[in-house]
């Protein structure tokens, strides 16, 4: 593999040339041959001895990056990053899970702190987590965003909205638009990821967030947790979702059991929506989301208790209930993801790079027909903590980690 690598460190930027991110790619049967010759990149032994449903749905053969690409730290000094936002004019959005926004530019030089955010409760997995823009941002700059939030009741996930000033220093008349209710106390499992469809209509991932008790929760209609979620920019239920007009089930439900998804992206040739989600102990999954359907969890799972002990029935297959697209055991720990719609790396178009956390690295997958033919791992010698990824304006893919890192990937 031909990479050139920077040390680490905050780094000026370089002048390169790159091709501009086109958004109209072309179709995922263009891809050039996969090589699959190379071993799966997972060599470690699996917690269980479950058997995948077919073949292809874990441990797919490696692949490896044959373009020449380089990779750089742009900046050090981002203070627990969680999720990323591409502004029109190429900057990023960059949340901080203490409650505070940053703007970065493609150099890596940080803005002040963006302050004027509801309050959030960054114990555990909490803070302020995914944020998005307005389509139209470049006439109201309208900016939204998941936290957690508190409530008498404990915390829940929830979705605010408000205008970036004029002067990036705060974010004017913010509201909070939508909760996920109930609450719970815990401090684990929110999701929090939001991504605008071509609709202007609002998903949203939220978790179980953790607990046994709420797990069952992910199967329930009437509940907001382990959901995918659809609504308006004022909160409230995006016309034409699946259970729209049924009395037993939130209208603003979209897709169910999941167990705690951190990424969501559309592919750009099919406009499929696609997810990422945690498992326990194995079994973290990528999904094809589609309108109504069941994913789930906690009834089927690739995965073990963190004890070691089987979930429910131990069953991972049961009709009715989806299939991940690709799993993992031992675990990725997905965060954010993004797919490559860039052509300056063509073997990467329509490519799926997801943020690998307790893995340490960026998740390269290979998609033809829905279904993953190949992996890769990006990154590996940096043994950061990746919590989002996404493709910047000039084709690049960008990344932060836990311990405050922003990366430029590509050429």
């Amino acid at each position: 593999m031909q990479h050139t690598w920077k040390s680490i460190g905050v780094l000026s930027a370089l002048s390169l040339a790159v091709s501009s991110c086109d958004s109209s790619a072309s179709k995922e049967t263009d891809h050039p041959p996969v090589d699959s010759t190379y071993a799966p990149v997972e060599t470690k032994a699996p917690n269980t001895d479950y058997k995948p449903a077919f073949e292809g749905q874990t441990r797919i053969a490696g692949v490896k990056t044959t373009t020449a690409y380089e990779t750089k730290v742009l900046s050090e000094g981002l203070n627990r990053p969680w999720g990323i936002a591409i502004l029109p004019d190429g900057r990023l959005l960059i949340t901080e899970k203490g409650g505070t926004l940053r703007i970065a530019t493609s150099a890596g030089d940080l803005s002040d702190a963006i302050t004027g955010l509801p309050a959030v409760n960054s114990a555990g997995q909490g803070g302020l987590l995914g944020v998005t823009i307005d389509p139209d941002f470049e006439g109201n700059r309208m900016v939204y965003w998941s936290f957690s939030q508190d409530t008498p009741a404990g915390t829940l996930t929830a979705i605010g909205k408000g205008r970036l000033a004029d002067d990036e220093k705060t974010i004017e008349n913010a509201a909070v638009i939508y909760q996920a209710t109930p609450a719970h106390k815990s401090n684990l499992h929110y999701g929090g990821r939001l991504l605008f469809d071509k609709e202007g209509y609002l998903f949203v991932s939220t978790g179980e967030r953790s607990d046994i008790v709420t797990r069952p929760l992910s199967q329930d209609l009437n509940a907001a947790l382990g959901k995918v979620l659809r609504i308006t920019t004022e909160g409230k239920a995006a016309p034409g979702n699946p259970f729209e007009g049924r009395s037993d089930a939130r209208p603003e439900i979209y897709s169910y059991g999941h167990r705690n998804v951190q990424g969501l992206a559309f592919h750009p040739a099919t406009g499929d929506l696609w997810e990422n989600e945690f498992g326990p102990r194995g079994g973290d999954e990528v999904n094809l989301i589609q309108p109504g359907k069941n994913y789930g969890w906690p009834t089927i799972t690739y995965g073990l208790e963190y004890s070691g002990d089987k979930i429910g029935g131990a069953i991972q297959q049961q009709e009715g209930l989806e299939q991940p697209v690709y799993y993992w055991d031992p675990v990725l720990s997905p965060s954010g993801m993004t797919f490559y719609s860039g052509n300056s790396i063509p073997e990467w178009e329509n490519n799926l790079f997801i943020a690998g956390l307790s893995s340490v690295h960026i998740a390269r997958l290979v998609i033809k027909d829905n279904k993953v033919v190949g992996e890769e791992r990006l990154l590996t010698e940096e043994a950061q903590r990746f919590r989002d990824v996404q493709q910047g304006k000039d084709g690049a893919l960008y990344a932060v980690t836990d311990g405050g890192r922003l990366y430029r990937i590509g050429k």
